[in-house]
Formats: structure tokens, C-alpha cells, sequence
């Protein structure tokens, strides 16, 4: 009874240092609109579309309001298994004010779905986007259109989606004044008799009244399959933007996949495409531009023709105009990268030391000077000088010093911004974030770094940094160690450190697509054999494991609560082989089921097993899709995809 009164009063202790708070620290008036509540989207094979329209009951028109994020949530259906394909998919406003009001067809979100075959029952992701620059039309009775693209089967595969947007009232930084569609579709590129610049003409448009400034907003990604440069999907080609006969903008339309935090997925995730990735909602480009009387946009792409082509380039422009910036001195937290639990921000965390904000000038002076407190709820707080030269609209990464305190239980991060320019903030409501994360986990200093190479060694390296960013070790491999296994041991002094294992060709120790590759495995153990760590061989570009060493064996992260299990080759015309590794015994089933899931194929049980490697030929089998799934003392804990081929 003691010890609960004990705790008790340290538990009231905590609240009366956490609520004050968050109860300043959270928007005072946030509304959240959900339109879409865990709806199960299929393909219609048929069409290659099917579209999922809901109605919204979004705030009134004269209602102020500060920001609009959209929170797009995927999961498995409940009675389905997740989807397979890396389809483009559509978010859009289609009628304002009610059954019988006006068309739209405002795009304003694409989310580019990801490759599910190989995820389990439970999986689940969340996205996030700023749409802010659609409250003018996000008002009353708004349809929503979930539009979902592709051709797989639809009767045992598909995604649950939820839409919530998440609505802060308050002051807008700047009132929109009007919104317009500029540009809208999938335009046929390389065409060698019609240019993609006649879908792509100049816009002009005149300064409405009252308006200061105006917003370029454009979402483009390219698709097709073009031989044999793989246009538009996987070539990189230029995007130029011209307003009022200058050049604001040219880029390449080009994204690295290698670090998705997605990760891993069934299909060719890590490879770079054009301005997209599997398992990805995009985030648009933002252009300020200042007005004149009358004024010109012109978007121009590079130019490519070929004598046949089947390369799209997918774009939504849309231009807002605005009045005048409200504040001059004002500054918000835009987000919190580390420490989070959120799963965008999963390859940085759990971390223990240099926390990662995001900020956004949202006055009209250019942002210089900042003050910014953190601390994690129950910790003294921590100050940091911030200089830097943000213009209006433009934001900044910051890395916060030192460490970040945590307790075994939950724990909650704040931070808080004051003093822009040495001037009081003008809208001090979204100067404040906290976020929930979990303590990064806790080892003793005599470590073991276990790594067997693939056959492509030359790409990967290793080091280990205490949190001065000094590396404490360090392991680059070159071409002749192929297939090895390495055992290096660590000893290190307390304190937090962060582990990188980085692969410069971006395709991991393992990817099913690289069968020249092959598979290598890396893990973290103690001295004495016991696992700590295992990492995912299928990693893209870079793994981070945060950590944090004590000399007090009391608060240690309990060993050998994972297991490594891994496949290869997942693409064969007969035998594949199942590394499997445990700190402890553990009894273990392993089927082989068709792509459906409906028939299983071979079975086979393993009592009280701790390593090892097993071999299983399919070459008896039709050449398709099946699943290796294990389950450890009845519980699935693997699902790997295997495709069997024909033999040539």
C-alpha cells in the first residue's frame, strides 16, 4: 500500500509539470472532420478506376481558420489481405455546398499506394499533409473523393483508408482570397507530333483586389514505360517555371526511394522514380510570387520525344491568391521529427540525444532570431539560440543539442518557440508541440556487431557515434569479402550513440530484385551471445539504431525479445532458404501457402530451435505466387513473399 502512495503522489507530481502545458501547448479549437472511416478500396479491374465519394461537414465560411492537415490512414481490410500494387491515387475536393452545389474536382492530395503483398494482418501506416491552402473550399457540406487507380483482383485484396482532416481554427497567417485550377491531368510526354507544352500553355491572371501575394502549388509525378529509358516512371527530366518572363524554378523530377519510411515492402519500393516512390503521399512544390497588375505563369518541361511513347506526366496546379501577411513577428512549430513515435519519422527513432524540429516563418520580416525551449515532461527544460535568415512561408530543420531525457514508460517531448527577431510572437498558439515517444532502448557497453556481406560488399559501410557526432567505430567492406561473417566487438562508455549501417547502392543487404546481390545480415548481440538487435537486411539505403549505454544492468532493454528470420531468394525456379536466429528457444511452424492464402502447400514444425538455416525446393511447384509464413510459439511473425519462376 505504500509503494502505490508512493507512486501515486510521484504520478500527480508528474501531471501537475505535464498538463499546464499541454493545455497551452495544444490548439484551444480543433475540429476533425473524418470522411472516410476505415473504408475498404478495391480496383474495379473493369474500369481501372473506382472512385469513393463521401460527404464532410466542414466549418462555416466566416469561420477563421489557421491550418488544415490531412491525415491519410492505411491499413489492412479486416477481411482482406493488404493490396500489391504501387497505383496513383487522387484525394479531391468534387462538390461544395451540399447535393446540389457546385463541381470542383480539386485535387488536393495524391498518395502513390504501396507495395502490401508481404504485410501482416496488423500492419498499419499513417501520412500527413498541409492543406491549408485549400480553406476556402474546404467550408460546409464539401464531397471528398477517395479515387483509386489499377487492375488487380479485388475480391481478397485491398486497403482500409481513413481521411481526417484535422481543422485548427484561428487567424490565418494571410486570407486567402481566390483559388484557381491553372493546370490539370495526365499529359502524354515525348510525343514526337504533339509537344506536352500545348497542354502546358501560358497562364495569365490578373491581381484580384485587396491581394498581396499569391501561391504556386503543383503537384506532378511521371508514369509510363518508355523502351528502353523507362520514361515517364523512371527517367529523370527537367521541370522549368517561369512567372512574369523570369525563371523561379528549375529542377529535376527525381526522387531517392532508398530511405522510403515505408520500409520494407513487397515490390521494387526502393527503386527512384520520377517525383514519387511506392507508399508515399506526395508533397506538393510551393512557390511564393509576388503580383503585379496583370501577370504570366508558364510551366515548361524538358524536351524529350521519342517515335512512340507511352510516358504520362501527372500534374495539379492550382494558384491562391492572398492579402496581406497579418503579423510581422511570428513563427510556428510546424512538427516534430525527433523524438516522435509517428511512422513517417520511424527510420530516425527511437532516438536518445539531438532532438529534430521543423519551424515555419509565418510572418511578413524575415525570421533571424529565435529562442527555443524543449524538454521531455518531468525534465528540466533546455534553451537554444536559433539564427538563421527564413523569408515568408520558407521553413528550417533544426537539431536541438543534447540529450533526450526519457523515463522506461511513455514519455512526452515539448518544445516551445519565443522571441522571433527578439520581438513578442504575434499568434503564440502554434508555438507549442509535444510529442509521444518511447525511451530509446538501454544496453551494457560490451556489444557484439555481427555482419555477414552479401555479394556486393563494396557498397556497404558501418560506424558507430557517441552524440558529439564523434564515430567510436567505424567499418567500410570492399568487393573481396563477399559471403563473410564478421564479429567485431564494441566497448563503449556510458552515454548515447547512434548506429548507422549505410548501403551506397540503396538496395540494402538483401532485395529481391538484385538476385546477383545475394543476402547478408547484420545484428547486435551481447558478449555473450544473446540477442539484442536484429536488422532488416531489406533496407534500402540506411539503417540508424539509437541507443543508449548504462553501467546500471537494472535498466537494461530486455535481450532476445526479437528474432531474425530471413528469406532468400524470394525470386527462384526451385530452392529458397530461411535464416532464422533467437536469443532462446522457441518452438516454430513454417508454411508455404499459394498467393491466396487458401491452400497450404508444405508444412513443417521445428521444436525448441535457437539458429539455423533451412532449405526448401519448390521446384515441383507451378510457377506463381506463394507465401512463407512463421509463426513462433503460434504467433505470425514473418510473411515473406516468394514468386516462383519457370525454369529456362
Amino acid at each position: 500500500m505504500l509503494k502505490q502512495l508512493i507512486k501515486l503522489e510521484i504520478w500527480l507530481a508528474f501531471l501537475g509539470f505535464v498538463f499546464p502545458f499541454f493545455l497551452t501547448a495544444a490548439p484551444a479549437d480543433t475540429l476533425h472532420v473524418v470522411t472516410h472511416s476505415k473504408e475498404t478500396v478495391v480496383t474495379d479491374p473493369a474500369a481501372g478506376f473506382k472512385e469513393y465519394k463521401r460527404w464532410g461537414n466542414f466549418p462555416a465560411a466566416k469561420t477563421p481558420i489557421r491550418k488544415i492537415m490531412l491525415h491519410v490512414k492505411f491499413a489492412c481490410p479486416d477481411t482482406m489481405r493488404c493490396a500489391d500494387w504501387d497505383y496513383l491515387d487522387y484525394i479531391s475536393i468534387k462538390r461544395i455546398g451540399g447535393q446540389n452545389g457546385e463541381n470542383k474536382d480539386f485535387e488536393i492530395a495524391r498518395m502513390l499506394t504501396p507495395y502490401g503483398g508481404a504485410f501482416t494482418k496488423d500492419w498499419k501506416f499513417d501520412w500527413e499533409l498541409d492543406i491549408t491552402d485549400f480553406s476556402l473550399l474546404l467550408r460546409d457540406s464539401v464531397e471528398i473523393e477517395y479515387y483509386h487507380s489499377g487492375y488487380e483482383p479485388n475480391h481478397d485484396r485491398g486497403w482500409q483508408v481513413t481521411l481526417d482532416f484535422e481543422i485548427i481554427k484561428g487567424r490565418p497567417s494571410a486570407e486567402p482570397i481566390s483559388i484557381q485550377k491553372i493546370y490539370g491531368g495526365n499529359f502524354k510526354y515525348g510525343d514526337n507530333i504533339a509537344s506536352i507544352e500545348t497542354n502546358l500553355p501560358p497562364v495569365s491572371f490578373s491581381r484580384k483586389a485587396n491581394a498581396d501575394f499569391a501561391k504556386l502549388k503543383i503537384s506532378q509525378t511521371g508514369h509510363g514505360a518508355n523502351q528502353p529509358d523507362g520514361c515517364g516512371e523512371f527517367c529523370s527530366k527537367k521541370r522549368q517555371i517561369i512567372y512574369n518572363s523570369n525563371v523561379i524554378d528549375t529542377r529535376s523530377l527525381w526522387k531517392k526511394c532508398g530511405d522510403n519510411p515505408l520500409w520494407p515492402q513487397a515490390g521494387t519500393w526502393i527503386i527512384d522514380r520520377a517525383n514519387w516512390c511506392p507508399g508515399y503521399l506526395q508533397i506538393p512544390d510551393d512557390y511564393i510570387l509576388p503580383l503585379l497588375k496583370e501577370n504570366v505563369i508558364d510551366v515548361n518541361m524538358e524536351v524529350y520525344t521519342v517515335s512512340k511513347t507511352e510516358a504520362f506526366e501527372n500534374m495539379a496546379a492550382y494558384l491562391i491568391q492572398y492579402n496581406k501577411t497579418i503579423a510581422n513577428y511570428d513563427a510556428s512549430v510546424e512538427d516534430i521529427v525527433v523524438p516522435t513515435e509517428k511512422k513517417i519519422y520511424q527510420r530516425e527513432n527511437t532516438a536518445c540525444a539531438n532532438a529534430v524540429i521543423i519551424i515555419k516563418n509565418t510572418g511578413a520580416e524575415t525570421l533571424k532570431t529565435m529562442e527555443i525551449t524543449y524538454n521531455t515532461n518531468g525534465f528540466l527544460p533546455k534553451k537554444y539560440q536559433w539564427k538563421g535568415n527564413l523569408a515568408f512561408n520558407e521553413r528550417d530543420t533544426i537539431t536541438l543539442p543534447g540529450n533526450i531525457d526519457g523515463m522506461a514508460a511513455e514519455n512526452y517531448f515539448a518544445v516551445s518557440l519565443t522571441k522571433p527577431n527578439n520581438k513578442p510572437d504575434e499568434f503564440p498558439q502554434d508555438n507549442k508541440m509535444a510529442s509521444r515517444f518511447n525511451k530509446a532502448p538501454v544496453h551494457g557497453g560490451n556489444l557484439v556487431m555481427v555482419i555477414k556481406t552479401n555479394n556486393q560488399p563494396q557498397h556497404n559501410s558501418i560506424n558507430v557515434k557517441n552524440s558529439n557526432g564523434i564515430i567510436v567505430y567505424s567499418k567500410q567492406f570492399d568487393s573481396t569479402e563477399r559471403d563473410k561473417l564478421f564479429r567485431d566487438t564494441l566497448n563503449l562508455k556510458a552515454g548515447c550513440y547512434q548506429l548507422m549501417l549505410k548501403d551506397n547502392g540503396g538496395d540494402g543487404l538483401e532485395f529481391w530484385f538484385n538476385n546477383r546481390g545475394g543476402r547478408g545480415y547484420a545484428r547486435l548481440q551481447d558478449n555473450k551471445g544473446n540477442l539484442i538487435k536484429p536488422f532488416e537486411s531489406d533496407f534500402g539505403s540506411h539503417i540508424f539504431y539509437n541507443f543508449t549505454v548504462s553501467n546500471d544492468s537494472t535498466i537494461y532493454t530486455p535481450i532476445n525479445r526479437e528474432i531474425a528470420i530471413g528469406l532468400y531468394p524470394t525470386r527462384t525456379t526451385g530452392s529458397t532458404t530461411l535464416d532464422y536466429f533467437s536469443g532462446k528457444e522457441e518452438d516454430v511452424l513454417v508454411q508455404i501457402v499459394t498467393d491466396e492464402g487458401s491452400n497450404l502447400i508444405e508444412e513443417h514444425r521445428y521444436k525448441s530451435i535457437k539458429e539455423g538455416a533451412f532449405t526448401y525446393d519448390l521446384s515441383y511447384r507451378l510457377p506463381q505466387r506463394y507465401y512463407l509464413k512463421v509463426y513462433i510459439n503460434g504467433v505470425l511473425q514473418f510473411n515473406k513473399r516468394i514468386r516462383v519462376e519457370k525454369r529456362r
